[in-house]
């Protein structure tokens, strides 16, 4: 029981953390930028932490999707060969079930918030669902991960307003362009692979020119925060905040190596600290 116990969590990816971080924060950053002082910090902690516990389940919801999509193609990739499906420790129809359960532990959180948020967190389920799908059929599903992962921003700021406004749209741009980055970089490691069972990635669209493209996705992300840095009229530490953050994304595209899978993978994990250190830039903007 131990084992199989052991291989629900595996299909979740709870040994690999670094997914739940890169969902939640957007939400941290939504719910940020619509706090303007500390005494609304203080009352929005739950909802942060209400957030955490959401990327925890629908990051594991996603996984396990996928998985069952790919369960065929996961068995030729050396790195995905021994996931719980592929490996056949779990079957599709106990994923299936699992899944469901996952997905209800969701809607029960999502259900929680107000209407707005409630209408764009399912938008962002059925995105979830279509993302395994959309390798197969476009170079670019990147950019579907960028809409979906990041939709983070628009619930968890419209949770605490009720509302959206054009400023939210350049953080949420942001967000996307970052993701467009960094799963580039991570899709870097699976490109022999990916060429011999006919995954689509924007990695394999750029070819020799995906440091470029890296940067420019990079440099669109810093600029579309400093617009919105711009419209929200941040502190001095805000921007500040920025500065770092871009040594530290550019930083990713000096070390890139593509003949490096590891180099990759340690990159793609480093964007950990980029949210975070968003966070921070936005946390400033309120307790200054």
């Amino acid at each position: 029981m131990f084992k199989y116990q052991k291989n629900l969590l595996l299909l979740m990816r709870l040994d690999k953390p670094i997914g739940i971080y890169l969902l939640f924060f957007p939400c941290a950053w939504g719910v940020l930028a619509a706090t303007n002082s500390y005494s609304e910090l203080i009352g929005n902690i739950f909802l942060i932490l209400l957030f955490l516990i959401g990327s925890i389940i629908m990051r594991g919801a996603g996984c396990i999707v996928n998985d069952i999509f790919d369960k065929n193609l996961d068995k030729s990739v050396v790195r995905t060969k021994d996931r719980p499906i592929a490996s056949g420790k779990i079957k599709v129809s106990e994923a299936v079930l699992f899944f469901c359960f996952l997905s209800g532990l969701g809607l029960l959180i999502l259900l929680s918030l107000n209407l707005i948020s409630i209408f764009i967190g399912l938008i962002s389920f059925f995105l979830l669902v279509l993302y395994p799908l959309s390798k197969r059929v476009t170079y670019w599903p990147q950019l579907l991960l960028g809409i979906t992962f990041n939709v983070g921003v628009l619930i968890g700021f419209s949770s605490v307003t009720g509302n959206l406004n054009f400023s939210l749209l350049c953080l949420y741009s942001a967000g996307i362009f970052w993701t467009l980055g960094y799963d580039t970089i991570y899709a870097i490691q699976d490109i022999e692979d990916d060429l011999k069972i006919g995954i689509k990635s924007t990695a394999l669209l750029f070819k020799n020119k995906v440091r470029m493209w890296i940067f420019f996705f990079y440099s669109s992300m810093l600029i579309m925060l400093f617009i919105f840095g711009l419209l929200l009229n941040m502190s001095f530490y805000y921007f500040l905040g920025l500065f770092f953050i871009g040594l530290l994304l550019y930083r990713q595209v000096m070390q890139l190596n593509t003949n490096d899978p590891a180099v990759c993978l340690a990159l793609f994990k480093s964007n950990q600290y980029i949210g975070l250190l968003l966070s921070c830039a936005l946390l400033t903007n309120i307790i200054n």
